[in-house]
């Protein structure tokens, strides 16, 4: 049913490609198709188009990863949120239901996120693809988004982080030695444990700087650092190996008054899904920011009075924007070398 939507609206896009930059009538558009049994929403698609082949996508292999040719991947998350997740059949492409506040967040924010990213190519901000809302019957409307998989390749990765900051609520019972279960584990999970990126270090600082002073300015809190680690083989490492460095660009053709050292660009390893990789002398790094959909509003605001009182003294996710993002920068200051 949703493959089956997706691939219709990819469908689209195709047809009708657009020829520039989104407008602001690409970031408001809202496409409904009618199907047998069900109803597709696209939110803003000549935007989230226009995005996608910036990045060097195409529509076709998006298409083909969503559509109807193979089952998604339900994916098993320690989430609070109640969100369900799943991944394309190929485990390129991530999917996430979302509220409703939390979809028009994303989308109002949307310009300056395009902007952030013509800004800065290289980002560890997760790259959103879509979003849309699904209608079976005359049944609830459902929001997903859609963005590249933070975890992709993801055949030889052996631990999976999602990073906070905090202490409240970020332990994980994992899973017991030989378990097929793949867990997601958090901050107090870490503990004792550090990430050696050598000279990129420097890199992941700044960039970690730049991306949360972006999130600060959108009043946006609550979202996590993913992390994964895959030991490099013997051939994989140091200046003569078998990897090719190539510069690249985040967003293809966007002219920028930025000089390249303030986009704080970087030399990006020939892999796939290369901008959420780095590489360490030992290990490889999958990292990226996501979650980025959550407002500091007056619901938060009382959560934070809720959780100073229940937790005086420990660290909890909910706290000021300013606050989140240079404790999360200083998560990361601490924990690598």
């Amino acid at each position: 049913m949703m493959q089956a939507g997706l691939w219709a609206a990819t469908q689209v896009s195709m047809d009708h490609p657009t020829t520039g930059p989104p407008t602001e009538e690409d970031f408001s558009e809202v496409l409904t198709q009618v199907h047998e049994g069900f109803e597709l929403c696209t939110l803003a698609g000549p935007a989230f188009s226009w995005l996608r082949r910036s990045l060097g996508l195409a529509e076709e292999d998006y298409q083909a990863a969503l559509g109807p040719g193979g089952p998604y991947l339900q994916f098993l998350s320690t989430s609070k949120s109640k969100a369900s997740f799943f991944l394309s059949h190929d485990q390129r492409f991530f999917l996430k239901t979302q509220r409703r506040r939390e979809v028009r967040a994303l989308l109002a924010h949307l310009p300056r996120y395009v902007q952030h990213l013509q800004r800065h190519p290289h980002s560890l901000l997760a790259r959103l693809l879509g979003v849309h809302s699904l209608r079976v019957a005359r049944g609830k409307k459902e929001f997903f988004i859609i963005m590249l998989s933070v975890f992709y390749p993801a055949g030889r990765i052996s631990e999976r982080y999602d990073i906070k900051g905090c202490e409240v609520s970020r332990w994980v019972e994992p899973a017991p030695e030989g378990s097929p279960l793949v867990l997601v584990l958090k901050d107090l999970n870490f503990q004792g444990k550090t990430i050696d990126l050598g000279p990129q270090r420097s890199w992941l600082i700044h960039q970690m700087e730049l991306d949360t002073a972006f999130l600060r300015e959108l009043n946006v809190l609550d979202y996590s650092l993913l992390m994964a680690f895959q030991r490099l083989h013997e051939d994989e490492r140091g200046p003569g190996s078998s990897l090719i460095f190539r510069t690249a660009r985040s967003v293809r053709g966007a002219q920028s008054p930025e000089e390249p050292g303030s986009q704080n660009r970087r030399l990006l390893p020939d892999s796939p899904n290369a901008l959420h990789i780095l590489d360490g002398p030992e290990q490889r790094y999958f990292l990226g920011l996501v979650d980025l959909a959550t407002v500091y509003g007056l619901r938060k605001r009382l959560e934070h009075l809720w959780k100073t009182l229940r937790y005086p003294g420990r660290t909890f996710s909910t706290v000021s924007p300013a606050r989140y993002a240079r404790r999360l920068c200083q998560w990361v200051e601490a924990h690598t070398e």
